[in-house]
């Protein structure tokens, strides 16, 4: 089995409406990386692939039949409050307060544009759960 550099055996691939727009908010709200652009003629995003550190998730205009996605991604970073902040600058709806949880993390819930839910963490411990 071949798997191509910067992926996982499994990774989120996410059908959106106005994904141009979604890339944006990928990359400016969330710090991910784009790091290609496949359209097709009509100019639609066909595959984009985005990369958040040593994870690659693809993005897909919601057309021809598949309508947009919903779920959750847990989304490590190094300070959760400046990603917040970040993120609902850049136009995601803070659902959750950062706030400390007990299982030593700092953490809050952020929807994106499309809605999906962002859990953004800051591991407090370097220690197991």
């Amino acid at each position: 089995m071949h798997i191509p550099p910067g992926f996982t055996k499994l990774f989120p691939y996410i059908f959106v409406s106005d994904a141009p727009a979604y890339l944006d908010f990928l990359a400016d709200g969330l710090g991910g990386e784009i790091i290609g652009v496949h359209r097709s003629p009509d100019d639609v995003v066909r595959n984009a692939h985005v990369r958040f550190g040593d994870t690659t998730i693809m993005v897909s205009e919601a057309v021809d039949g598949c309508e947009p996605s919903r779920g959750t991604l847990y989304l490590y970073v190094p300070d959760a409050d400046a990603a917040m902040a970040r993120a609902v600058a850049a136009g995601g709806v803070a659902t959750m307060p950062v706030a400390e949880m007990p299982y030593g993390e700092r953490q809050g819930g952020v929807t994106d544009p499309s809605g999906n839910i962002w859990w953004l963490s800051q591991r407090l411990s370097a220690g197991p759960y």
